[in-house]
């Protein structure tokens, strides 16, 4: 599992990785269809692709001359597994709790305990 959750991080750490990402959970798309709107060449774009399909996190396929690239969003699952072990912590920090209630009041510091 740490391999899989280093390589979903490592992959969405490229902000061109996560504009394509955001991109195909709105559809499939093609290579050239992912490449249109940035400023890069489609050799860049494959390359960002083949370390998204390493983590996992997306799957090409053949469908007659079409090669469509699809999220794969399961893939997500051990880097939310591994943050919400966070959440606790993060809900109860001062700046998330003033932006939810409009308050700026300060809870007791709870301790987490982590699997």
């Amino acid at each position: 599992m740490t391999e899989t959750l280093s390589a979903v991080f490592a992959a969405l750490s490229d902000p061109t990785r996560r504009t394509l990402l955001a991109r195909l959970a709105e559809e499939e798309l093609s290579v050239t269809a992912l490449a249109a709107p940035l400023q890069i060449s489609l050799p860049a774009v494959s390359k960002h692709l083949k370390v998204l399909e390493r983590a996992g996190l997306v799957r090409r396929s053949r469908e007659a001359q079409w090669r469509p690239c699809r999220l794969e969003a399961a893939a997500l699952e051990p880097a939310v597994v591994w943050l919400g072990q966070f959440a606790l912590l993060w809900e109860a920090s001062e700046p998330v709790r003033k932006k939810r209630d409009g308050q700026a009041l300060r809870s007791p510091r709870r301790r987490v305990k982590f699997p």
